[in-house]
């Protein structure tokens, strides 16, 4: 099968599109054929080696496609299902997939939007409805409001009842955060972000800050956050968040969350009631999937290169 490779990490060039053993199902797994796979910022941690793994390696943490072989073992999935996936090595023709990983995809839903919504979907559901349980009245922070998980989580906190406050740093992305349920935008281009959250929440700061940029941003949001308010930094977009004092969360008693998003849906009962809940926002239309630009596998290249410029909105896709 053809295959994105990487046999050294570094920038986008490592991504080398060759050819690759075809897996098979082995005991416990699924074989999908991908017709959709999903490009996400901890592709480029892994093709890094920000966060190592041995090489060579297929990167990839999720798809969607068609099932073409079952284990030994499998009884819940059949030759000919439509499925979705976390956690596997996505940019291949073929992947083979733990059970646990895998769910069905109601008819009416599409490849594209099935394996565009999961990851970050999951992502952005657990961490309002768990990592700081958004309610009515609530203002949260949002950083890069205009990216992947950020216009997922403006629209969640929004249905969830909270003021949403997104940082962008253009015209384009404010217009789509506002789009996508951010009531008030800062564009940090040339705005003050903490100046603007204390005048937008009158000096109180924000109950919950949502921070998937990393270093950059942290300064920020610990500024932004409000005396006994929740900061969960998620991602490293600009870098890694360095070493911190756990004494900076003590003069306004921050609670101060980092979470991947496996911890979550560990188990199946656990995946099943992520996913139901996701699926289930999907399936009633309250949530709107933004996908920026479909890519062909042998140009994971430029989706790396593109997602990394900061400059794209939305979800970007490989597909085959």
């Amino acid at each position: 099968m053809k295959a994105i490779v990487v046999d050294k990490t570094g920038g986008p060039e490592a991504l080398q599109f060759k050819d690759s053993p075809k897996p098979k199902a082995e005991a416990g797994q699924i074989l999908v054929k991908n017709h959709a796979i999903g490009v996400n910022y901890i592709d480029t941690y892994h093709r890094k080696g920000i966060y190592p793994m041995p090489t060579p390696f297929i990167p990839g943490a999720e798809g969607a496609g068609e099932v073409v072989e079952v284990g030994p073992d499998v009884t819940d999935f059949k030759v000919g299902d439509r499925v979705a996936y976390t956690g596997s090595k996505s940019y291949a023709e073929f992947t083979p997939v733990p059970v646990l990983s895998a769910g069905k995809i109601p008819d009416n839903v599409s490849y594209s939007d099935a394996s565009a919504l999961l990851l970050q979907g999951l992502t952005a559901w657990t961490m309002v409805r768990d990592g700081y349980p958004v309610k009515k009245g609530d203002y949260v922070l949002v950083h890069a409001a205009a990216g992947g998980v950020g216009l997922l989580l403006c629209q969640m906190a929004n249905l969830l009842g909270a003021t949403v406050i997104g940082t962008v740093s253009n015209d384009e992305k404010a217009k789509l955060a506002k789009q996508n349920g951010a009531h008030h935008i800062i564009n940090y281009s040339h705005e003050d972000t903490v100046a603007r959250v204390q005048e937008l929440t009158n000096g109180q700061g924000c109950h919950a800050v949502l921070d998937g940029v990393g270093a950059s941003t942290f300064e920020t949001s610990l500024k932004s956050v409000r005396r006994l308010g929740t900061l969960i930094s998620f991602g490293n977009a600009s870098g890694v968040v360095p070493p911190i004092s756990i004494a900076i969360l003590g003069e306004k008693s921050i609670k101060l969350m980092r979470p991947r998003l496996y911890a979550y849906i560990a188990t199946k009962e656990e995946k099943d009631k992520w996913w139901g809940e996701l699926f289930q926002l999907l399936a009633d239309k309250k949530l709107n999937i933004q996908i920026y630009k479909t890519y062909k596998l042998e140009d994971a290249k430029t989706a790396h290169t593109d997602i990394e410029s900061r400059k794209t909105v939305g979800k970007l896709l490989l597909e085959l």
